[in-house]
């Protein structure tokens, strides 16, 4: 039987017979889906780590000098947090032995964040604001742009004005129904005039990016984000390439362990944190939860394997006569296990297209009711249909065996 005729009878079949085909498909169905739905969330939180979440916090091609790694993702232990307990903190003097090491294509800021109580004239009470004292290339580095107003001047950072760009839900909150440029906001009790309100920041898991305010580090916010005025939280410093990242750590670690005249034997007493290194424990979680996301299903497979062989060897028992007369009519062994192979893999394949369909729905239903991003990953489907297919190939080599082997005189006879 031609390859193109056996995959139209199975289809035929599958058609005419629909309640057993349905049951014959529902367990590669179910692996399949579940094998693309998890497959898909993981991949899409693997890219909103990457992107969103890391990638806003630290941007491309740019790493930060800390007293310890911002981003801990992942169990530290109690030894190690004591250790980075006693690092001394990144200090305003260490950032002219930084800066002098790094080459003229690099662009660099500092920044101290805290948590400020901020207070306007027409808001109902005050209001906890994520604050941001910067200096340095911030706005260009963070690609953070403004809606209406403009970003803070050179001259601003320099001269530490107290002018501050604010986000879209800190706007609202502090100014609601108002244009907040030009106005004031008070943090400790001293007045800020708004000059800019930011780009929208989105959201991570749900939570708010846009609460927070960034104004000039010489300012005196300083004092309220950071127990010491001369304390710098991070000096990010940014490259053209990777390579010259790379490059410009060392120069930057020997800067540092200098300035702290460090011993050759004394271990840095600092972190150089890059997105990869924020990201190295959750690069290793994601491979085995993808692990699990093509497992876990295979419980499913194996169940829709087992269904398959068992309609294919009733299907052998109701053809029997069907068998016996083609192989009267000279058909060979091989051509009849051929066409109950390919049978049985395209009821797989097509249990297999419907799981696919099913799973990418599913995926985008739970990001649509749940902050868990989810992206169909291409060489997801593409296993799970090969799956499907594998899984109908492997159930049906018994029930196409048996079906080769009948006797055509005996198959005849059967009624």
């Amino acid at each position: 039987m031609p390859f193109f005729e056996a995959i139209r009878l199975a289809l035929s079949t599958i058609r005419t017979q629909k309640l057993k085909s349905a049951f014959t498909l529902l367990g590669v169905c179910i692996g399949v889906m579940f094998l693309i739905s998890v497959v898909s969330i993981v991949e899409g939180m693997g890219r909103y780590m990457e992107d969103d979440l890391v990638g806003k916090l630290i941007g491309l091609n740019t790493f930060e000098v800390r007293n310890r790694p911002n981003i801990n993702i992942g169990d530290v232990d109690a030894a190690t947090w004591e250790e980075y307990r006693r690092r001394p903190r990144i200090e305003i003097t260490d950032v002219e032995p930084v800066t002098s090491a790094l080459p003229a294509d690099a662009n660099w800021y500092i920044v101290s964040d805290g948590q400020v109580t901020a207070s306007t004239t027409v808001s109902g009470k005050p209001r906890q604001v994520q604050v941001s004292a910067v200096d340095g290339d911030y706005f260009n580095m963070k690609k953070l742009g403004v809606s209406e107003g403009r970003v803070l001047s050179e001259q601003e950072l320099s001269r530490g004005e107290k002018v501050a760009v604010i986000g879209i839900d800190a706007a609202k909150r502090l100014f609601p129904g108002l244009d907040p440029v030009d106005r004031e906001v008070r943090l400790g009790g001293v007045p800020y005039r708004i000059v800019g309100i930011a780009e929208t920041q989105g959201q991570i898991f749900g939570m708010s990016m846009d609460n927070f305010l960034v104004t000039t580090w010489r300012s005196p916010v300083r004092r309220l984000v950071n127990p010491r005025p001369n304390i710098v939280d991070a000096i990010a410093i940014q490259l053209p390439s990777e390579p010259a990242m790379r490059e410009t750590m060392e120069d930057v670690r020997a800067a540092m362990r200098a300035n702290r005249r460090l011993r050759p034997a004394q271990k840095d007493n600092f972190a150089l944190q890059t997105a990869d290194t924020a990201l190295e424990f959750w690069n290793k979680m994601k491979g085995y939860l993808v692990v699990a996301g093509v497992a876990l299903p295979a419980i499913g497979l194996v169940v829709g394997a087992i269904v398959i062989m068992n309609i294919m060897l009733v299907a052998v028992a109701e053809r029997t006569r069907e068998i016996g007369i083609r192989k009267a009519l000279g058909a060979k062994r091989r051509d009849i296990l051929l066409q109950f192979l390919i049978e049985s893999s395209t009821l797989g394949t097509v249990g297999s297209a419907i799981g696919v369909a099913l799973g990418i729905g599913l995926a985008k239903f739970i990001s649509l009711v749940s902050p868990l991003p989810a992206s169909v990953a291409p060489w997801s489907i593409v296993v799970g249909v090969a799956l499907g297919a594998g899984v109908g190939i492997v159930s049906g080599v018994y029930p196409a065996s048996r079906a080769s082997r009948l006797d055509p005189i005996a198959a005849l006879r059967q009624e």
